[in-house]
């Protein structure tokens, strides 16, 4: 196996928010992807991410392999990149991960591989009711408002309108997101579809607007239901999160 990025920072940004949520990564490299599926310790979140063949100058994977590594260590590497790095990924014989920075000098650390125990992650099969694509901006910015309020916000989506909502035990943040050119809705029912999320997750999860290429994101879910947030650079990169929702104890 051998793997060399130009663009490093898909790989970089990518690691730097999975670490966030998921420890430890069991990374499946195939001829066409670098594929990771994982929940986070409390199995409340599961990132899925899928670095494309084709965002790398070259690639070269004999067969199928699965490599596991410490997320938080190989966030600190990636750390040590540079704009004008280029990344190159390859096993050595003492079951370490080689990772080579090339640029105006050439530095090469080495991250051992380790074992996860527990069978492969599967992705949930989900049919979600309502389905938005709006600027990953609004979005971000939304979030950093209702953090301002609460600790769980709500996902409220009709045929022509998206809010987003927060209550605390003394204000409230309410944000209206009109469906237009910058913002797109589908809803399959007629009445208001609503769920309610973690604040704290979903401020970790909206971090992948790095990786949109159009500065986009794709936001499903349906009432008292995950929550599925996708970002993608086409052909490069996609990044997704799914987040269970949050059921309040009356």
């Amino acid at each position: 196996m051998r793997l060399s990025l130009a663009e490093p920072k898909y790989l970089k940004e990518s690691i730097s928010i999975l670490s966030d949520l998921v420890n430890e990564g069991r990374f499946k490299i195939t001829k066409d992807a670098i594929e990771l599926v994982a929940m986070d310790p409390a199995n409340v979140a599961m990132v899925i991410f899928k670095l494309l063949s084709s965002s790398f100058v070259e690639y070269d994977v004999k067969e199928d392999m699965e490599i596991a590594v410490n997320l938080s260590n190989m966030k600190q590497i990636l750390r040590r990149t540079k704009s004008n790095d280029t990344l190159t990924l390859e096993l050595d014989s003492k079951n370490k991960l080689l990772m080579e920075l090339r640029g105006h000098t050439t530095r090469t650390f080495s991250l051992p591989l380790i074992d996860i125990e527990g069978k492969e992650q599967k992705i949930p099969d989900l049919t979600f009711s309502s389905t938005v694509e709006t600027g990953a901006d609004i979005l971000n910015d939304a979030i950093e408002d209702v953090d301002v309020v609460g600790e769980s916000v709500s996902f409220i989506a009709d045929k022509s309108t998206f809010t987003i909502s927060s209550e605390g035990d003394l204000s409230n943040a309410n944000i209206v997101i009109k469906a237009g050119d910058e913002t797109q809705i589908k809803c399959e029912s007629d009445d208001k579809i609503k769920s309610k999320y973690s604040i704290e997750y979903l401020k970790k999860m909206i971090g992948g607007s790095k990786l949109s290429e159009k500065g986009d994101v794709l936001i499903q879910f349906g009432k008292d239901y995950p929550l599925k947030l996708t970002y993608t650079t086409l052909n490069k990169v996609q990044l997704s999160f799914i987040l269970a929702p949050r059921v309040e104890n009356d």
